[in-house]
């Protein structure tokens, strides 16, 4: 009798939690089968600031080489800019939202954090 408790309490030990276990991934699946997949991302949201500067320059009809000589920068500094390979001063910034016709911060919208 007394083993037999013992058995029957060890078992409940052992197996109440691996059926939960059990119970809790089948749910975890049913959701994820479910889902309607990944969500879709604002397509300006995670540009860099060079894709940004880039998007707003051939929307204003501009050359690089026509910001170049109004800001008083190379051609290649202005491609730098744009290719992320270098960031603008922030006066150089000031002037291209002034060329461009818009604030700093709409400039800037939508792209992400760089340290």
């Amino acid at each position: 009798m007394r083993i037999t408790l013992f058995t029957t309490i060890i078992s409940l030990v052992f197996w109440v939690p691996l059926i939960l276990l059990f119970v809790l991934i089948v749910k975890a699946l049913l959701k994820y089968i479910r889902s309607s997949g990944p969500r879709p991302e604002d397509p300006a949201a995670g540009k860099t600031l060079g894709e940004a500067q880039k998007a707003r320059r051939t929307s204003c009809g501009m050359t690089q080489e026509f910001v170049a000589e109004r800001l008083g920068v190379s051609r290649q500094a202005v491609s730098k800019w744009e290719n992320g390979t270098s960031d603008p001063s922030t006066s150089n910034l000031l002037a291209l939202a002034r060329l461009y016709g818009v604030s700093v911060e709409e400039l800037l919208a939508g792209t992400e954090g760089q340290a």
